[in-house]
């Protein structure tokens, strides 16, 4: 079996998928921006030709991964995590603001955004971590340490400041928790989340009363279990001093633009031609698009520029468009499918580390997709996060790619870890 080759080995029906995805995503970024005078796919100066650049540029990338040592990855962990963080810290120094974000290096035309690159580090390091024989996840200890491996580079993004990026390395915690982490994280981070949009809806003192009233039912259905009435009240404490400090932190800590999405998403009173324009185009080129769409290169919206930066974060909204209802279930079946795999495959590693790694890579593929659809169509806040695969950017593309591919090395190399 060792000297069976990588090609294999290898998982097809993932880099089928992979293929699919790039194929189509290129498709429409070239919809979303043809000029006029239609061009060369490979002109430089059109950010189509771009793209074909940073998808070339991804193959040999790709065969450099699956031709290392898949053991090269859990070894140097650590030292990918590093670089990941100096590149982190040189941003505060020599990144390029760019919309209030100084999170990107510029070269010439070129830019490398590093927190896309920093997740595939995070997620060996978590994977090199959670293997380790003396880690126990279900001690507190060993939970902080854990969470501080993503928590670290959440803070260093957060300053950056750039809230969607540092929301996707958040998105690690549902690794811990299928790994063991005690589930009251998940339900303390979700209530924390509900409290807070009510209390941007009604007054806080509503909120403390029903939490009050749910708080003493649940005592009285549960007082067999011996259940410690000193524990509720901290919990509700805890509860009402979130619940109003939530104006406050709206008010003084959120900045314009995010309180202008949050607002939007709630349907308050907003400009649908400032800060609602975005989403409200959005939405008009996917209901445009009706069952079977308007045909490719056909959509109304796309084709006059009426989405802003449709090419990146909108990318779906052309899908939605000139594909329609049909075209874009196909979208998100392959995406499904391609979690699906990756989720089947992480159950079949015969080691912990590239079990927990390929669920990180779940992870972070799914929440970007997830955040990126669900926004565009009102179900969350408008933040920068690419749909992978899909969306403009070498960055996002060459990120995703090597945060897939080390995992399908991994899964090819499995065979030689009898």
């Amino acid at each position: 079996m060792k000297n069976q080759s990588v090609a294999s080995n290898i998982d097809w029906i993932t880099i089928l998928i992979y293929i699919v995805l790039v194929a189509m995503g290129w498709m429409n970024i070239y919809s979303a921006s043809l000029p006029l005078e239609q061009t060369s796919i490979f002109d430089l100066s059109q950010i189509y030709g771009k793209q074909m650049l940073f998808i070339l540029l991804a193959i040999p990338l790709i065969f450099t991964i699956l031709s290392v040592d898949a053991k090269i990855f859990e070894k140097y962990a650590v030292v990918f995590y590093a670089l990941g963080i100096v590149l982190l810290l040189g941003l505060f120094a020599f990144g390029k603001t760019i919309k209030g974000q100084t999170n990107w290096y510029q070269f010439g035309g070129f830019g490398f955004q590093p927190s896309e690159f920093v997740k595939t580090a995070a997620a060996l390091l978590l994977a090199k971590l959670l293997s380790d024989t003396q880690i126990n996840i279900k001690q507190f200890s060993h939970q902080v340490l854990a969470l501080a491996v993503f928590g670290f580079p959440v803070i260093l993004i957060m300053l950056q400041p750039d809230a969607g990026s540092a929301m996707i390395f958040i998105s690690l915690v549902f690794v811990l928790y299928r790994e063991g982490l005690p589930s009251w994280y998940l339900w303390t981070g979700f209530i924390a989340i509900i409290l807070f949009v009510l209390a941007l809806i009604i007054k806080p003192v509503f909120i403390v009363i029903l939490a009050l009233m749910i708080m003493i039912i649940h005592y009285i259905f549960n007082r067999r279990i011996n259940r410690n009435p000193l524990v509720y009240g901290i919990i509700f404490v805890l509860i009402t001093g979130f619940v109003f400090s939530v104006d406050y932190v709206y008010e003084n800590v959120l900045e314009s633009h995010q309180k202008d999405r949050i607002n939007v998403l709630l349907g308050k009173d907003v400009n649908m031609q400032k800060e609602g324009y975005n989403l409200n185009q959005s939405m008009i080129a996917i209901g445009s698009g009706s069952w079977i769409g308007k045909g490719y290169l056909e959509g109304t919206q796309t084709k006059g520029g009426f989405v802003p930066e449709q090419h990146t974060d909108y990318i779906f909204t052309t899908v939605g468009e000139e594909w329609g209802f049909a075209g874009a279930a196909v979208v998100i079946a392959l995406f499904v499918t391609l979690f699906l795999r990756i989720i089947y495959l992480a159950e079949h590693q015969k080691t912990k580390f590239s079990r927990v790694y390929g669920y990180c890579v779940a992870t972070f593929l799914f929440t970007h997709f997830f955040v990126n659809i669900s926004m565009l169509i009102k179900m969350f806040p408008t933040i920068g996060v690419p749909l992978p695969f899909f969306s403009y950017g070498g960055s996002s593309l060459w990120a995703f790619t090597i945060l897939l591919f080390i995992f399908l090395k991994m899964d090819a190399n499995k065979v030689n870890e009898w």
